[in-house]
């Protein structure tokens, strides 16, 4: 079902040196914020419902001065500063942060052996996968970070059944997908896809004339 391979990793993405993990963190921090959602809504004091008389008559009574039951330290009141709905909470990192953040979670990775290239065939089957993963002396209770160039029908019916596997397009990976993995099952298909795509930019540097 599955040919191993050992193609050797590029180092300039898989051999990457990590001084600090500050960019690791704010990439990680940039995939969970772009997935939140403002669900939270409250109401401002103009928002509530009735309030329109005074309490009770300004003097004489003993107690404090009130306009209005909508007033946010009532109960029932309206809420100072509270979510709308309308809140964005995403981060912005700019693209070539994000592919020297992902080189720098690939190469740790890498350094600590938990990344395989190898080709995974299966005709649609869960205990085909169950199998290679067995093979691979993976068990169930293990995070499988699976990359692959295409997700095919097959691959899709065959691992949506097993809770432990994360199937991912190698052009969407994420600094959260990689950092979350116990073991990273990438195939050679893409494999060529990430280095294509997180390829370093060459500055070219032409001397001046005299």
């Amino acid at each position: 079902m599955a040919e191993s391979t050992t193609p050797k990793l590029n180092k300039d993405i898989f051999g990457v040196e990590v001084t600090n993990h500050e960019l690791l963190r704010l990439a990680y921090d940039s995939y969970l914020a772009a997935g939140r959602n403002a669900h939270a809504t409250t109401k401002k004091r103009g928002d509530v419902r009735g309030g329109g008389k005074k309490p009770w008559k300004q003097k004489g009574t003993g107690r404090a001065r009130f306009g209005s039951s909508r007033n946010p330290i009532w109960r029932g009141g309206g809420i100072v500063f509270g979510p709308l709905g309308n809140e964005n909470y995403t981060k912005k990192i700019s693209v070539s942060s994000k592919r020297v953040a992902l080189r720098q979670a690939l190469s740790l990775a890498n350094n600590d052996k938990l990344i395989t290239i190898t080709d995974i065939k299966t005709t649609g089957k869960t205990r085909e996968i169950a199998d290679f993963l067995a093979k691979q002396k993976l068990p169930d209770t293990r995070r499988v970070l699976v990359v692959v160039d295409e997700k095919t029908p097959e691959m899709l019916r065959a691992s949506k059944n097993i809770q432990s596997i994360m199937l991912v397009r190698a052009t969407y990976l994420s600094v959260y997908h990689i950092m979350n993995a116990d073991a990273i099952i990438m195939t050679p298909a893409a494999l060529k896809s990430v280095e294509t795509w997180l390829a370093p930019e060459k500055t070219s540097t032409r001397k001046e004339d005299a």
